[in-house]
């Protein structure tokens, strides 16, 4: 398990492939096993491989990935989903560091904010803005973190946008966050078409 900044604030990553390393998430975080990781991806090409994509998650994948971007996403039939992010997974495909750590690891990571998970946290458990607020979340949790990676201060401290892709049902956004609702809209009807709902 690894702590690597984004723009939003640090995430802890594992192998999403790893039981054990993905249960080091789940443990530090004092998150429930029911509430699922996020799954990350080096790249489009891959989510056709693993899920069952519909027209706007492609449309979508295509416009705004990489980026803060997640979509849920059903799992190909043949596929077994991993266990750690449940079905549907909710996906990303990141930039910046986190990008270039899933590319360099060769194979989809499981994800979370490096932070206490609610019910758990309290009134001032808040996402790792810095990382001297990782190292506190480390010796605090005991959390076993490997390494960080020193990005200096993540400013936007916002949640990733959620899209919810079913296979065969329009595109909704769940979530605004850091991708503008007008910019999932622009992805989704490039020529002018609907609007997501």
């Amino acid at each position: 398990m690894v702590a690597v900044p984004t723009p939003r604030w640090y995430m802890l990553c594992a192998r999403a492939a790893d039981p054990a390393a993905t249960s080091a998430i789940f443990r530090a975080k004092q998150r429930p096993t029911a509430k699922p990781l996020l799954l990350l991806l080096d790249s489009p090409a891959t989510a056709e491989i693993l899920f069952d994509l519909s027209t706007d998650a492609r449309l979508l994948t295509g416009g705004l990935w990489p980026g803060d971007l997640a979509l849920r996403l059903p799992w190909k039939p043949a596929v077994e989903p991993v266990a750690a992010v449940g079905s549907p997974a909710l996906v990303g495909c990141p930039d910046g560091v986190l990008g270039q750590l899933v590319a360099l690891a060769g194979e989809p990571l499981a994800a979370a904010v490096c932070s206490i998970s609610t019910p758990a946290a309290g009134e001032k458990d808040h996402p790792a803005l810095t990382a001297g607020q990782v190292a506190v979340f480390q010796r605090t949790m005991r959390a076993g973190i490997a390494a960080v990676v020193n990005g200096g201060i993540c400013p936007h401290g916002r949640h990733m946008t959620i899209v919810d892709c079913p296979a065969v049902a329009a595109a909704r956004l769940e979530r605004e966050g850091t991708v503008h609702a007008r910019a999932v809209e622009a992805a989704l009807a490039p020529a002018g078409g609907p609007h997501v709902g």
